[in-house]
């Protein structure tokens, strides 16, 4: 018995100083990749050629999430294809509950889901490179394309006494006198209004084009890893073909601007 303790004391003390030979090896192998790749830059070689990253950003006026394809043009430059869907809130936007039954939330008087659809193009430019592999390094992003402004209409889900079922309503239909009637909206004996269902307006959506313009602010803090870790601050402005109607009793624009904040995660290549 003795024996078998001693022999599985010296199989276990050789298994765990291999596991940690290994370890060590393979961070020394990540320290020299990196130290390399900082060599090849500092010589004027491109560390990596290609990125794929994803962000989720937080805008003053809503949120959303892009997908950012990057092509190495030089050490300082590369190019961004960049694909970017959110939603944009009105600043006027007022939630409201039925007092009398549990229902959804409604917002009084909001014509449509404002959702933002961007195809566009950026360059980047290195601002400030990292001084050693624990550093941080920042780029300049600037560019613009197409923005297709997709417009849900919001769908109020009403109890109508006259008919004796539910049934949508919407602003732009023959109940717009309805749409903006609280009285009758939150009476208990008529229309008894709850908030739009998640599958309701989709196959009403519209579409208006327009362009927009985009810079930023990268801060990258993986630089010379595959893996992406970084922060971006920007700010955006667009501008469409026709007024988008968010709200009723409030003027519609064309032009629009936000700021924003995004957490990035993707790989290199």
């Amino acid at each position: 018995m003795r024996k078998i303790f001693l022999t599985s004391l010296v199989i276990s003390s050789l298994l765990t100083a291999s596991a940690q030979t290994t370890k060590e090896e393979r961070k020394q192998a990540k320290r020299e990749k990196i130290n390399a790749l900082i060599k090849q830059e500092e010589e004027g070689v491109i560390a990596y050629r290609k990125h794929t990253i994803f962000g989720i950003k937080l805008t003053n006026d809503g949120y959303g999430a892009f997908l950012d394809f990057g092509r190495g043009q030089s050490i300082t430059k590369a190019l961004l294809f960049q694909i970017d869907f959110s939603e944009r809130k009105h600043a006027k936007e007022d939630k409201q509950t039925n007092p009398f039954i549990p229902t959804t939330p409604y917002i009084y008087g909001k014509i449509n889901f404002f959702y933002p659809l961007k195809l566009g193009v950026q360059q980047q430019v290195l601002l400030g490179n990292k001084s050693n592999k624990n550093g941080v390094s920042v780029t300049g992003n600037f560019g613009g394309g197409i923005s297709l402004a997709l417009l849900r209409p919001y769908m109020l889900d009403v109890f109508d006494t006259a008919i004796g079922r539910r049934r949508n309503i919407k602003y732009e239909s023959a109940d717009s006198s309805l749409f903006t009637d609280n009285s009758r909206l939150l009476n208990p004996n008529d229309l008894s209004v709850s908030g739009p269902r998640l599958g309701s307006g989709w196959s009403q959506m519209k579409v208006t084009p327009g362009l927009y313009v985009k810079a930023a602010v990268r801060f990258d803090y993986a630089r010379f890893n595959e893996v992406v870790n970084g922060l971006e601050v920007g700010v955006n402005a667009e501008y469409y073909t026709k007024a988008i109607p968010q709200i009723v009793f409030v003027e519609y624009n064309r032009f629009f601007a936000n700021i924003y904040v995004a957490i990035l995660f993707g790989k290199r290549k």
